[in-house]
């Protein structure tokens, strides 16, 4: 394996984390990222660099952006978001990896992009959902402040610092473990 195909492994699996934050905002980063030259996609997906996705992406991103800020929509949107969050992760990690095979590059695209993507959209909208019912939602626009940011660094990180983007995930996703251990029921041992 070529240094830069394991950077672009790194880049889809930050990608991919970014969209379990906001779907639209890593495919975005990409698009831009694509548009002026910064990284090459794959020809199959170079339509991603192309000025209509750009403008389209941009788009999304500001309406999910803005949409997550209003109680209640954004439980909503966490809904849809969900299976779109494993659709965006499996494309994204698709539209990056460079010279592999392709049922390498589709296996890794839907366990690591899509997996990823999954987990860390389950783990914040289960979050969202226990802030809305502790809070009323006051808190969730907080939640989606914080998610937002955290999306655009890993995504910036993706695409300009591929190993400290995955990284990045390593630790995002260690921190759901640790919080998903703190709070699952444990089994009495009689």
């Amino acid at each position: 394996m070529t240094q830069e195909t394991i950077l672009s492994i790194f880049l889809g699996i930050g990608l991919a984390a970014s969209t379990g934050f906001r779907v639209f905002l890593p495919l975005f980063t990409l698009s831009l990222a694509a548009y002026f030259g910064v990284w090459e996609l794959n020809e199959n997906w170079a339509w991603i660099g192309s000025l209509a996705a750009v403008l389209t992406l941009g788009v999304a991103t500001l309406v999910e952006i803005f949409a997550y800020f209003i109680p209640w929509v954004d439980n909503a949107l966490d809904t849809i978001a969900i299976p779109l969050a494993a659709i965006a992760g499996t494309a994204v990690m698709v539209s990056t990896i460079a010279d592999l095979d392709p049922v390498v590059t589709w296996s890794l695209a839907i366990i690591a992009g899509g997996g990823t993507a999954t987990a860390i959209k389950g783990a914040n909208a289960a979050g969202r959902l226990t802030s809305t019912a502790t809070t009323g939602g006051v808190a969730n626009p907080v939640v989606s402040t914080v998610e937002t940011g955290t999306a655009m660094v890993v995504s910036t990180a993706s695409i300009f610092a591929p190993m400290v983007a995955a990284f990045l995930v390593v630790v995002i996703l260690a921190f759901i473990f640790s919080i998903y251990r703190k709070l699952r029921p444990r089994k009495n041992k009689s």
